[in-house]
Order: structure tokens, then C-alpha cells, then sequence
């Protein structure tokens, strides 16, 4: 997982030490959502990491929000490569 990890920040990374810009975080997010997904549909009554998963999800929402206003060229690139909705 960790190689994934890493793989995921330098495919989104500005720069070369860049693992905190909001792209990155936004791909990092969408990661765990999507295992905590396939988690889910295997365990069905797991109501703890289904509550994490909708915090999770708020947060990426709320990143793409702010994502849109500031630099909605790069917005539009995330959403391509993680194959997202638009808001």
C-alpha cells in the first residue's frame, strides 16, 4: 500500500516535494473511499467505517468545492483522472 500511496502523490504532485497540495489530498481521499467502498459492500452491517466513509467523503467534497474556486483548470484534471463527478 505504501508504493500506491506514493505512486498516487507523484501522479498529482505540483512539484517534486509536493504531497499537501489540494489535488493530492483530493486523490489520497478518493483512495480510501474507494476501499473503504469495497469494504462495505463485503460487510454490510459495519456502521462505524460507513459513518467514516461519509466524513471522508464530506471532506473530499468540501476540498473540490475549494479546488473549483481557486484554480478550476486543475479542478477539471482531478476530476478527468480520478473519473469523479462534477459538483
Amino acid at each position: 500500500m505504501p508504493s500506491e500511496k506514493q505512486d498516487t502523490i507523484k501522479k498529482f504532485a505540483i512539484h517534486e516535494n509536493d504531497t499537501g497540495s489540494t489535488s493530492v489530498q483530493i486523490a489520497l481521499l478518493t483512495n480510501r473511499i474507494n476501499l473503504l467502498t469495497n469494504h462495505l459492500n463485503v460487510h454490510k452491517k459495519d456502521f462505524s467505517t460507513r459513518r467514516s466513509l461519509l466524513k471522508l467523503a464530506g471532506q473530499r467534497r468540501k476540498m473540490m468545492k475549494y479546488l473549483n474556486r481557486k484554480d478550476p483548470q486543475n479542478y477539471k484534471k482531478v476530476i478527468e483522472e480520478l473519473d469523479l463527478r462534477a459538483l
